[in-house]
């Protein structure tokens, strides 16, 4: 029999097309070939044998994307120089699929980039559309098999949380599994009395009838994934799951033919429906949890909305369409939206990579992901948080870590050791008994596959993991990922931000010294400082008496240093000492604030930082649990004598640190062997969080989207620091039991098996058992290891 190189596909005779001393079961096949190998890309063949599909013919089917407004809607993201679309291609299954997806680029010269979402089967794709258009890209996707499925009627609606295919295999195979179970009772019984006797075969073999749709339908997904992994050698989780269900099945035609008994035929069923079910609730697990880390969890942030011309800040998620929203400068769009003021300059480096900021003119649309550079502005919204661009952008590759994800990984490890040493013991069972008894041979060969069935192996990881980043947003730690939760375990060394970590953005405690500034100037100032997310502008933005807002001639902030503002005529300098160009000497070193005015010094606003609730009690837990404990800070020793008196001595404190500086502190940490855990604000710290094993950034009250971090923390919970730190480690400890739980099962379970003491009927009945037990297990230790305050 021949297949066809590129699909895989049987090959008619009289269609046989013979190229490159390869075979095509048609000309479709034979051109993607030809345009891989015309673009140097025949290392797709590399990562799987025949991976390809066999290209649609779409005459005229893709004509409605000449029409700009059906494309706009498309769109995620639309400039004059870029364009963004995401698209969902079902025929996305394999290592090879992902690499040509990615590689594009190479087969259109307008296309930037392509990223493949493997678990959604989307590719988000990046595209110049003054070369190449979004009809040219789709003709493209289909000619070398990847046919995007575009549905216009749902394109506004909620995506699908469930794969609806998948339901109908388990209902095929719950209604397989009660429908036998009830048929089965009279034999399960020993029911002896003739009309028993009489349609014994009869119901046996209509129980027969009713697995051939679970045995040929609902048990496919096994099928598939166990020959896939056979042909590229990787023998995955579910090549037992699938040699167990066929094993019972062949068992139980060979019982009912030749009247041995009626077979397995309702453990196959029940087998089947569990791990249907298990996959299912997974599946709907992991979509749930996406969806809310996509819409809601990660921005826990909020954002300035203008009610009744009064700024108030609301949960960034609880924006909707119409609102008018104030943005400062450095903060991110949140949502797509309409321009109100005059001008704005949106810098777009997050979504395309290019740092020139574009100006925008009022009325103009502005895509979420942009950041704002300058001054206030003030926009109204188009569209929710769930609706935007900027719901890719944590996940965005260009924010990823290259972290060792050892647990996220270790089930398919364990399955290339577990899947060939499962079957040489099963196979020497097989051959001890046959020797003794070949019926008994065969039911010790059937018990071992069927009890080490290894989906509780299979689903340990999934489940916990997907748990504890339920639990932990719960609390208000917001992760980027599972991965976040070993590195959190693994974590050694933590440094701490000073300035809008330790201490809060209130406005306590703040005076002025210096030259009186009149009513006119401190309007001015309060102006300018609205438009800076720096804490201390934020608490001196609070403090300041409110006056009719005025809006600069110019706005700058130079991070790290301060902000110059026109007004009037009047140029203001309002930061640092050394951004001021001030030589006079402070003699309690508190942290400050300084004014100039058109080169004039007139006085600084002293800050008497506000430190957060609990921050004592939080170093000294740390301490106590031998973490080594650091302390940056941007501003001067002010604050040093003060932060003695309160920390464990064994803190160390470093002052004047610039953002470069605090990344290169990190650095340096590494390379001494420290596993370090960086907590900032995420304004001058993104630098340092990205350079960290890992980086959470203390979310308050402002809209700063740092994807450099890991991790985004409500600052109501900072105290409790220790508290996740702890459940991580917890969460590790879970997997490790559940592991050792799920193998110690399977000793025992294959020791009674070997030894003719477990009949395939209990193995199957136990099995699924074994599952819930496992999850269960994961389950009830993640809760309570959650609900745990130390």
């Amino acid at each position: 029999m021949l297949n066809c190189f590129h699909c895989g596909n049987e090959i008619i005779e009289k269609e046989r097309i013979f190229f490159d001393d390869k075979d095509f079961c048609c000309n479709g096949c034979k051109t993607v070939y030809e345009i891989f190998s015309e673009n140097d890309l025949q290392a797709y063949y590399d990562f799987e044998k025949m991976p390809g599909a066999t290209p649609s013919q779409v005459s005229g089917k893709f004509d409605f994307l000449n029409n700009t407004d059906i494309v706009t809607r498309l769109l995620d993201f639309e400039e004059d120089n870029l364009h963004i679309v995401r698209l969902y291609i079902p025929q996305i299954h394999c290592s090879s699929c992902i690499w040509i997806l990615e590689n594009l680029n190479k087969l259109n010269k307008g296309v930037l980039t392509s990223q493949v979402n493997f678990s959604q089967k989307k590719v988000s794709i990046s595209f110049l559309p003054e070369t190449v258009s979004l009809k040219e890209i789709v003709l493209l996707l289909t000619r070398i098999g990847y046919e995007p499925y575009i549905s216009l009627e749902n394109y506004n609606e909620k995506p699908k949380m469930v794969d609806r295919s998948l339901i109908y295999k388990i209902g095929v195979a719950f209604f397989g599994f009660g429908n036998i179970m009830l048929l089965s009772f009279p034999e399960y019984f020993n029911v002896d009395d003739y009309w028993m006797q009489e349609y014994k075969n009869f119901f046996r073999y209509l129980i027969l009838g009713l697995s051939l749709p679970v045995f040929l339908y609902s048990a496919t997904p096994y099928y598939k994934s166990a020959w896939n992994s056979i042909k590229t050698r990787t023998y995955n989780i579910d090549i037992p799951m699938a040699l167990g269900i066929i094993v019972m099945f062949v068992r139980s035609v060979v019982d009912i033919f030749f009247q041995d008994g009626q077979g397995f035929l309702d453990s196959m069923c029940a087998l089947v429906f569990f791990m249907l079910s298990g996959k299912l609730i997974q599946q709907t697990t992991f979509n749930f949890l996406s969806f809310e880390r996509d819409y809601k969890s990660y921005f826990p942030i909020a954002v300035t909305k203008i009610i009744d011309r009064k700024e108030v800040p609301v949960q960034v998620y609880e924006v909707e369409k119409g609102d008018e929203l104030l943005i400062r400068n450095q903060e991110l769009i949140p949502v797509d939206s309409v321009l109100l003021s005059e001008t704005a300059f949106i810098d777009y480096s997050f979504v395309t990579g290019e740092a020139i900021p574009v100006e925008k003119k009022s009325g103009d649309k502005i895509f979420a992901g942009g950041k704002q550079v300058g001054n206030v502005i003030r926009i109204q919204s188009i569209s929710t948080v769930s609706q935007s661009y900027l719901t890719q952008l944590w996940s965005n590759e260009v924010f990823q870590k290259k972290t060792d994800q050892k647990y996220k990984t270790i089930t398919d490890r364990a399955s290339r050791i577990f899947t060939p040493v499962l079957l040489s013991i099963s196979i020497a069972g097989f051959i001890f008994w046959s020797f003794i008894n070949l019926n008994t041979a065969f039911n010790v060969f059937t018990a071992v596959l069927i009890i080490a069935c290894p989906c509780a192996l299979a689903l340990t990881a999934p489940y916990t993991w997907g748990n504890v980043i339920r639990i932990m947003g719960r609390k208000k730690l917001y992760l980027k990922n599972t991965v976040v939760i070993e590195q959190l375990s693994k974590a050694n060394t933590i440094v701490f931000d000073k300035t809008g970590t330790l201490t809060s953005h209130t406005s306590e405690q703040i005076f002025y010294e210096g030259v009186t500034l009149s009513s006119e100037e401190t309007a001015h100032i309060r102006s300018i400082v609205r438009g800076s997310n720096h804490p201390l502008s934020r608490r001196l933005y609070n403090f300041l008496p409110q006056n009719l807002i005025v809006k600069p001639d110019s706005f700058e902030e130079i991070t790290g240093n301060g902000m110059i503002g026109i007004i009037d005529g009047k140029v203001y300098k309002i930061g640092s000492q050394s951004f001021i160009n001030v030589h006079k000497k402070q003699s309690d070193q508190k942290t400050r604030v300084f004014i100039q005015i058109d080169n004039a010094y007139k006085g600084c606003f002293v800050f008497n930082n506000h430190y957060r609730e609990g921050v004592a009690d939080l170093f000294r837990i740390l301490e106590a649990r031998h973490y080594d404990l650091h302390v940056l800070s941007g501003d001067n020793e002010g604050e040093k004598r003060h932060l003695v008196r309160i920390l464990p001595p064994s803190t160390h404190l470093v002052f004047n640190q610039k953002p470069e500086e605090k990344l290169l502190y990190i650095a340096n940490l590494q390379q001494q062997g420290k596993n370090v855990l960086m907590v900032g604000d995420g304004l001058n710290d993104a630098g340092a969080l990205a350079q960290s094993n890992i980086g959470i950034s203390i979310s308050e009250n402002v809209n700063v989207f740092t994807p450099a971090s890991d991790a985004i923390l409500d600052a109501t919970q900072f105290k409790n620091i220790p508290v996740f730190l702890q459940y991580a480690k917890n969460a590790m400890k879970t997997i490790r039991m559940s592991y050792c739980l799920a193998i110690a099962y399977n000793v025992v379970g294959i020791s009674f098996a070997l030894t003719n003491h477990l009949s395939p009927l209990v193995a199957a009945v136990i099995m699924p058992l074994s599952t819930a037990s496992i999850i269960s297990f994961v389950t009830i230790m993640s809760n309570y290891f959650g609900k745990k305050k130390s």
